[in-house]
């Protein structure tokens, strides 16, 4: 999805200027002509999808430093572009000092603006995912750090958070890659146990005679190689919560010792003559079904229940396709900062194909596809020649190899010049509004929604005089009167 930046500027020259330069770059526009209509917007529900604020310095009414005051009270995160026709140094500095990104003397260069934009954006999205990561550190992550908005996601949410009140033992279920081991951290960084240790015990990656030493500990000299004294993974979660990936892998012998940990809670170190206490909250999760390892004989029935008192399933990717362009952007952004690249998104028509495909690995295996196409892209924006294992999946769907949407220097490819055509006739209209002629997702809109907004504009401009307007249009007035009763739209005239 394209991202939306907010324009506030009273002069409706400019505003449309820079429209259409925003929208060359990709991006979907807000616009606002004062700065309390900009602080609206930002507080209304459409505001809440507004990643960046180019703000005129002089206006009526709230001018440019006392919107960025208030936004950066609202909104600290956002990035904001101060634009102004009389720029001095204190003026600069005071912006800067008040919170603004960057500071442009009108007219700046539309390649000048489109490098700053994507700057913000990118620095933005590297310290959001540093935020991030430092959570995930100090075991403080949420369910506010999931990616996607799906209605199954917003499901496990829902659940997640009714466990995360209490100490209830939790079995996440759900497929391989599904992103299990992030809902149990969701869960303990939004319980009482945030910021306590957060241990993961993959079992299924235990050697099976090392499995009871790791998990509940052992004395010095209580087999062939125990050379010292061994906390196990219990206690070392003591306060906290132990998330055991792949439980269905653990061995008969340890999931009886897994029972009385749950039962008693409290460990049995190998070579130890006493047991040590421990106050731990137990996630587990697994890919098999548990209940049919049950009937073979091969997990424990009564550990089973123990483990399964509280079940959360997390759906597969194919199950929640509205949450992939999020995560696309996800790991586009994390692997930028990686691998120093400048990836600014996907093509239109290879995100379609993206999200149309099952992924059997689910998250894990979109995120290495990301991965290597971030590294692969010789562009500004992923495109098929970057998926080459899903060639058949676009040759079918129509969708070719071909040049990014932009160069490195933010200036349009050949093979955009109708776009870009289309955003210059837009650019180039004398009136006092301005013509969206692409969607949120970047897509161009409907001939017939931007004729609409045309006429509109033009009714606007004219103040509804019907000969004028059809003459501008170059259209003839029954043409002009037919369209406005097929569009249903009012015409106010002058008084």
């Amino acid at each position: 999805m394209a991202k939306t930046i907010l324009l506030v500027d009273d002069d409706p020259t400019q505003r449309r200027l820079m429209q259409a330069v925003c929208e060359r770059a990709g991006y979907f526009v807000i616009q606002a002509d004062e700065g309390q209509k900009a602080l609206d917007i930002l507080r209304s529900p459409e505001g809440q999808a507004v990643s960046l604020m180019l703000l005129d310095l002089i206006m009526p009414g709230l001018s440019g430093m006392e919107t960025l005051e208030q936004v950066k009270r609202y909104r600290e995160d956002l990035p904001v572009l101060m634009l102004t026709a009389q720029g001095s140094i204190d003026t600069v500095v005071e912006a800067m000092q008040k919170g603004a990104y960057d500071f442009f003397v009108k007219p700046a260069s539309p390649e000048r603006v489109v490098v700053s934009i994507h700057n913000a954006l990118n620095l933005n999205s590297l310290k959001s995912e540093v935020s991030r990561l430092q959570r995930k550190r100090e075991n403080v992550m949420s369910f506010d750090d999931l990616i996607g908005d799906s209605a199954a996601l917003k499901r496990v949410t829902k659940m997640g958070l009714r466990a995360a009140a209490s100490s209830i033992p939790i079995l996440i279920t759900g497929e391989s890659g599904t992103g299990k081991e992030v809902i149990a951290r969701a869960i303990e960084g939004s319980s009482e146990r945030s910021g306590r240790p957060f241990v993961t015990v993959n079992c299924g990656a235990i050697p099976e005679h090392l499995v009871e030493s790791i998990l509940f500990g052992h004395e010095k000299g209580s087999f062939t190689g125990a050379t010292g004294k061994h906390m196990g993974k219990f206690q070392e979660a003591d306060g906290g919560t132990i998330f055991l990936d792949e439980v269905g892998e653990l061995p008969l012998e340890a999931q009886v010792k897994l029972l009385r940990v749950l039962q008693e809670n409290e460990v049995d170190p190998i070579g130890s003559k006493t047991t040590v206490k421990v106050d731990v909250r137990v996630i587990s999760a697994t890919n098999r079904d548990l209940a049919e390892e049950v009937k073979k004989g091969t997990f424990r029935e009564d550990l089973f229940y123990r483990l399964n008192v509280f079940p959360i399933e997390v759906p597969p990717l194919r199950e929640r396709r509205e949450d992939v362009p999020a995560l696309i952007q996800h790991f586009i952004t994390r692997y930028n900062a990686e691998e120093h690249r400048e990836v600014l998104g996907v093509r239109n028509e290879v995100m379609e194909v993206l999200v149309a495909q099952n992924w059997p690995g689910n998250v894990r295996q979109l995120e290495n596809a990301i991965f290597r196409a971030v590294v692969l892209c010789e562009g500004s924006y992923l495109s098929a020649d970057d998926f080459p294992f899903l060639a058949t999946e676009f040759d079918a769907a129509g969708v070719h190899a071909g040049p990014p949407i932009l160069n490195e220097d933010g200036s349009a490819n050949e093979d955009d010049v109708f776009a870009e055509q289309i955003v210059v006739q837009a650019q180039g209209a004398s009136n006092d509004g301005a013509l969206h002629v692409f969607d949120r997702e970047g897509h161009l809109r409907k001939l017939e929604e931007v004729e609409r907004d045309l006429i509109q504009l033009a009714l606007d401009t004219y103040n509804g005089q019907m000969s004028e307007v059809a003459r501008r249009l170059g259209i003839g007035r029954s043409t002009l009167y037919r369209k406005v009763r097929e569009q249903g739209i009012e015409v106010e005239r002058a008084s």
